[in-house]
C-alpha cells in the first residue's frame, strides 16, 4: 500500500499536509471531504459526477496536468473563480503520481 502527501489550502487560507491512500479508489473531492476540509454541504454536492463544480480547485504546482475532460471543461465554463489551474477535485483520481501535489480549494460558488 502506499500514501502519497498531498497539500490542501482551505478556504481559510490555512495549509493541511495529508496523506492519502493510492488503494483505496478515492478522488481528491473525496479526500478533502474525509478530512473535514470545507464546511459540510459545500463540497461535493453532486457526489463526483462532475454536475456541480463546488470541489474546484486550484493547482498550485506542476505535479498534476491542468488538462480537463470535456465534462470538467462544460462544468467549468459555467462555475464561478474559475482560473487557469482549476480542476474538478472529484475528476482527480488519487494516484502515486500525485505525490507532492499541492492545491488550494476554490471558494464557494
Amino acid at each position: 500500500m502506499t500514501d502519497v502527501n498531498i497539500k490542501i489550502t482551505d478556504r481559510n487560507g490555512v495549509t493541511h499536509e495529508v496523506v492519502a491512500p493510492t488503494d483505496m479508489n478515492m478522488n481528491l473531492m473525496e479526500l478533502i471531504r474525509s478530512y473535514e476540509l470545507a464546511e459540510e454541504g459545500t463540497l461535493g454536492i453532486c457526489g463526483g459526477m462532475a454536475m456541480c463544480a463546488s470541489c474546484q480547485v486550484y493547482i498550485l504546482n506542476n505535479v498534476v496536468a491542468i488538462d480537463r475532460n470535456p465534462d470538467e471543461e462544460a462544468m467549468l465554463d459555467e462555475a464561478y473563480h474559475v482560473q487557469d489551474n482549476s480542476r474538478l477535485g472529484c475528476q482527480i483520481h488519487i494516484s502515486e503520481e500525485l505525490e507532492g501535489l499541492a492545491v488550494q480549494i476554490a471558494p464557494e460558488q
